[in-house]
């Protein structure tokens, strides 16, 4: 049984793109009454993820039960960032019968369930359970999976590149802490890719701890929500690369935001898209377009090889029609290429 008079949180992980937001947006459209609240965070200085779950137009989670953290890794930034706005949600008196708190791709998930242990925390909130998504597709290809020979071998011909990148250590952290694993984007890999995926998973993860696949975030809120697994009594225990280190170093990583003018069809806006992706450095790319004539914003999202775009919701009144995009990349990517391929860079 959940613990008496606490609220259960969710810690949903994943590396760049692996489709958190989906999982999240789905439970939002079923979730049978229940209030939810989310606190989402962002690498970079635009708060992408935020600005489309606030468009669901889902009466249990208005724009007041979703709060954005852009300052920082939310791993990083717990004490500045993370706890006002956990007692933000705590000390209204419309409380959440539930939070869920989407973190950077770039994050640690072990640091921030150990802030549920500060007694102001421990004695309003539980962990219900740390849910760690993986992009399926990715994996295959041989991206974050432990060491895959041919992306080594890739990098060691390439002098601009880490040779010891963090990557597969992000990828290994947030499995091992997770009480869940979901392999996302199901549809894109047969059985053959899938078994694969969960092999790897599997040696990553926890003894007992389960894999499920998923398409577009489909999965019943009975199996994501509810663990009750109080992970905050035992992540002490759970095994993380970083766990002699006081903080998380992100300087391996950069961010790059860019304006994008509006564009006559999505296959323009993806075209430049998929060529940015191709530069050396580039890991991921996510944000909304401007298509002349339609009432609604493009939401764009791209990681490795694939490119998906979906329109989320009308163009308000009280809004610019301003397409932006986030870029994420290894540190030294080349800002001027991606800027040419994409747009022009936001303005400060």
């Amino acid at each position: 049984m959940q613990t008496l008079g606490k609220i259960p949180v969710t810690v949903v992980t994943g590396f760049l793109g692996a489709g958190k937001t989906s999982l999240i947006r789905h439970l939002l459209e079923n979730a049978n009454g229940r209030r939810l609240a989310l606190i989402i965070n962002e690498f970079g200085d635009l708060g992408v993820d935020g600005e489309i779950l606030k468009g669901c137009g889902i009466e249990t989670c208005s724009e007041d039960d979703v709060l954005e953290l852009t300052n920082g890794c939310i791993c990083c930034t717990v004490a500045d960032d993370f706890i006002p706005a956990l007692e933000t949600l705590l000390d209204r008196q419309d409380r959440p019968d539930h939070i869920v708190i989407e973190t950077s791709g770039l994050a640690l998930p072990k640091p921030l369930v150990k802030a549920f242990q500060w007694p102001e925390v421990r004695s309003k909130t539980t962990v219900d359970g740390v849910i760690a998504v993986v992009d399926g597709p990715a994996v295959v290809a041989g991206l974050f999976a432990d060491n895959p020979a041919l992306v080594q071998e890739q990098r060691q011909e390439d002098d601009q590149l880490d040779h010891d990148s963090p990557l597969e250590e992000l990828f290994e952290d947030q499995l091992a802490a997770a009480d869940l694993v979901v392999i996302s984007k199901a549809d894109l890999m047969d059985d053959a890719a899938r078994a694969n995926v969960f092999d790897i998973v599997q040696k990553e993860s926890r003894p007992a701890v389960k894999a499920l696949t998923a398409t577009h975030g489909r999965l019943d809120p009975l199996l994501v929500l509810g663990l009750d697994a109080a992970v905050e009594d035992d992540i002490d225990r759970r095994w993380s690369h970083h766990d002699a280190e006081e903080e998380h170093d992100h300087d391996d990583f950069e961010s790059l935001v860019i304006q994008l003018e509006a564009a006559a069809e999505p296959a323009h806006i993806m075209e430049r898209v998929t060529a940015a992706l191709a530069l050396d450095g580039v890991l991921r790319i996510k944000g909304i377009a401007d298509i002349g004539g339609k009432p609604a914003r493009l939401v764009v999202q791209g990681v490795g090889p694939r490119v998906d775009s979906y329109y989320d919701r009308p163009w308000n009144g009280t809004e610019v029609r301003q397409g932006r995009l986030v870029v994420i990349g290894l540190t030294g990517f080349d800002k001027a290429a991606v800027t040419r391929a994409l747009g022009r860079p936001a303005a400060d």
